[in-house]
């Protein structure tokens, strides 16, 4: 039977000599309000380039289902799975943007970035 877990599985970047960008959506996150129990709700979206990994999906998958049961703030949520992320595949950069539904009529979006030492990012190409 398929269990949650904190394990991130990775594979080689296929392409280690080129900067490309890997965006990953996340409809359905869930964790549990800290203050009430409640559940909340959101979609994260990871955005990277990899250096020597790449994150594996179905492990992505029970890593996001293991928060279903774990209370924390939006902001303390989305900086730790940032981190876990940034510490299974030492990208040479990553974005996480998680988008929080409506809690108390408030919506809250928290948008945390890595960049590795020395990584700068290309200059856009502008097409005539």
């Amino acid at each position: 039977m398929t269990e949650p877990t904190k394990t991130l599985d990775t594979f080689p970047n296929p392409e280690p000599g080129r900067d490309y960008v890997i965006r990953i959506r996340v409809p359905e996150f869930t964790c549990l309000c800290p203050k009430t129990g409640q559940p909340d709700f959101a979609e994260l979206t990871i955005e990277y380039i990899p250096e020597a990994l790449c994150v594996e999906l179905k492990s992505l998958k029970l890593y996001v289902w293991s928060f279903r049961e774990e209370g924390g703030f939006h902001e303390a949520m989305t900086n730790r799975i940032l981190g876990d992320l940034v510490t299974a595949t030492s990208p040479r950069f990553m974005r996480l943007t998680a988008d929080f539904n409506v809690r108390g009529g408030i919506y809250t979006k928290v948008v945390a970035e890595h960049r590795a030492e020395g990584w700068r990012t290309p200059e856009p190409v502008q097409l005539p």
